[in-house]
C-alpha cells in the first residue's frame, strides 16, 4: 500500500546523505536535524459534528499537520476529499516545508483535510463543516504560528467563512490583537485576497520556463515548442503566459482529451471555444484531436503535466520525447519514471519549485493584510519573478554542484535552507 508520509521520509534520507558532506564539521547536529524534520511538530485530529439539512447528525474526520516552523510559520492548504488520512497531510505538510524554502518566503510547512466528498454537502452544510473546522483550529492558527489556504476541493468563498469564524471565536475570548484576515489566503478580493492569485501558479511556472530555456541554450523563443497537459486554472494560465511570450503552445488538453496544433494554438481562442463547446477537442482549427496519453508522448522541448498526480510512470516514461519536463501539477513523475527520464537525459524542473508561484503570492497576500496596505496586480507579479528567478537559479547552482538531477537539487536546496535555520535556532 502506498504511504506518502513513508515516501517522504524516504527522499528525505535520500537527500541527507547527498548533503552530508557539506556538514562534515557539524555532522552529529545535522543528524539530529534531520532525524527531527521526519515527523511533523505537531498533527491535531477530530471528528467534526455538524447538523444536516434533513435533521440527522453527521461525524466528519478532521486533521491539521504542522511540519516545521523554523524558517517561519506552518503554511499550507486544507482539502476536501474522501481519500484524506493522517500520512497524506504528514506528507503533504513536509513537502510544504521545502516548497516555502525553495522560494525563500518565511514559512513553515503545514496541510490540513478533511475526510469528505464536499459535492454531496449542500452550500449550508458546506459552511457548517467550514466554520466547524475553523472552531477546531483557532487555538492552533493565526497570522505568526500558522497560515492555511485552499487546497483541493476548497475555494475562496471556503476560506471567507473560515476567517469570519475564526475572528468570531477570537472576538468571544477578547483575544483580537491583530488583523485576524492574515491567518488565511487564498480569500476573495473583497476580503483582504491579492491581486494575481489566480494566475500565480502558472505565471510562475512561466518565469521558471524562461531561465529554463536560457540554459537549453535556444535563441528564439518561437523555435520551442511547448505541450501542456491539463487546461484548468494552472494550465491555462501556463499556456496564456508561455503563448504571450511568444512560445510555441502546440498542445493542451483537458479531461476529455486533447488537440494538436502543430504550427501552434492560441490558448485564448481554445479556452473561448471550451467555453461554448465543452471540450478542447471541439476546438481543433487546423490542427489533430489526440489523447491525454498521446500528450505525453508529443515530440516537443518542453512538457507541462499540469493536472494530475501520477501520469508519468514506469510504463510509459521511455516514451517520452521532450527535452525537459516542468511539472505545474503536484507529483506528476513517479520516482520510477524518475529513473528512466534521467537516463534518457530528460531536464525535470520538479513541481515544489515550478509551481510555487502559488503559495508565493499566498505570501504577498499575507504581508498585505500583516500591513493593511494592498498591491496593484503588477506590483505583485514584479515582486514574484526575482524570487522565482533565484529559486530556479540556486536550484541549478546545485545541481552543478552536486552533480544530481533537477529534482534531487531542489530538494537538497530546501532542505539545506531548512537545516540551516534550525542550526542556527540551536536546542539540539
Amino acid at each position: 500500500m502506498n504511504d506518502p508520509h513513508k515516501n517522504s521520509v524516504a527522499q528525505l534520507k535520500k537527500v541527507a546523505d547527498l548533503l552530508k558532506k557539506d556538514y562534515k564539521d557539524n555532522k552529529k547536529v545535522f543528524e539530529k536535524a534531520i532525524n527531527k524534520l521526519k515527523e511533523p511538530d505537531n498533527v491535531y485530529e477530530t471528528k467534526l459534528e455538524i447538523k444536516m439539512d434533513d435533521g440527522s447528525k453527521k461525524k466528519f474526520q478532521a486533521y491539521r499537520s504542522q511540519h516545521n516552523n523554523a524558517r517561519g510559520p506552518y503554511k499550507g492548504g486544507i482539502r476536501y476529499h474522501e481519500n484524506v488520512s493522517e500520512s497524506e497531510v504528514k506528507a503533504l505538510s513536509t513537502w510544504m516545508t521545502w516548497k516555502c524554502a525553495v522560494t525563500g518566503i518565511p514559512y513553515g510547512g503545514g496541510k490540513g483535510g478533511i475526510i469528505v466528498n464536499p459535492k454531496k454537502l449542500s452550500t449550508t452544510e458546506l459552511e457548517k463543516l467550514s466554520r466547524a473546522y475553523s472552531v477546531f483550529l483557532t487555538d492552533k492558527i493565526g497570522p505568526w504560528v500558522d497560515v492555511p489556504a485552499p487546497d483541493v476541493n476548497t475555494t475562496g468563498q471556503i476560506m471567507a467563512w473560515m476567517v469570519d469564524e475564526y475572528q468570531n471565536q477570537l472576538s468571544k475570548k477578547g483575544l483580537i490583537q491583530e488583523n485576524p484576515l492574515g491567518t488565511f489566503t487564498g480569500k476573495p478580493l473583497a476580503l483582504g485576497g491579492s491581486e494575481g492569485r489566480e494566475e500565480a501558479t502558472g505565471l510562475g511556472g512561466v518565469m521558471v520556463l524562461e531561465k529554463l530555456v536560457e540554459k537549453m541554450g535556444y535563441k528564439k523563443k518561437k523555435d520551442v515548442k511547448i505541450a501542456i497537459q491539463g487546461f484548468g486554472n494552472v494550465g491555462y494560465w501556463f499556456a496564456k503566459h508561455a503563448f504571450d511570450r511568444g512560445y510555441t503552445v502546440v498542445s493542451v488538453s483537458d479531461s476529455k482529451g486533447g488537440v494538436y496544433v502543430e504550427k501552434g494554438l492560441n490558448p485564448d481562442k481554445v479556452l473561448t471555444c471550451k467555453r461554448e463547446k465543452g471540450s478542447v477537442q471541439s476546438c481543433i482549427n487546423g490542427g489533430s484531436a489526440i489523447s491525454n496519453e498521446d500528450v505525453l508522448e508529443l515530440d516537443v522541448d518542453i512538457l507541462v503535466p499540469a493536472a494530475l498526480e501520477n501520469v508519468i510512470h514506469k510504463d510509459n516514461a521511455d516514451k517520452v520525447k521532450a527535452k525537459a519536463i516542468i511539472e505545474m501539477a503536484n507529483g506528476p513523475v513517479t520516482p520510477e519514471a524518475d529513473e528512466i527520464l534521467s537516463e534518457k537525459k530528460v531536464t525535470l524542473i520538479p513541481d515544489i519549485l515550478a509551481n510555487s508561484g502559488g503559495v508565493t503570492v499566498s505570501y504577498f497576500e499575507w504581508a498585505q493584510n500583516l500591513q493593511g496596505y494592498y498591491w496593484s496586480r503588477e506590483e505583485v507579479v514584479t515582486k514574484l519573478q526575482p524570487l522565482m528567478e533565484d529559486a530556479f537559479a540556486r536550484m541549478w547552482q546545485m545541481k552543478e554542484t552536486h552533480i544530481v538531477d533537477g529534482r534531487m537539487a531542489t530538494y537538497m536546496t530546501a532542505v539545506k535552507r531548512v537545516v540551516d535555520a534550525m542550526i542556527l535556532r540551536g536546542g539540539f
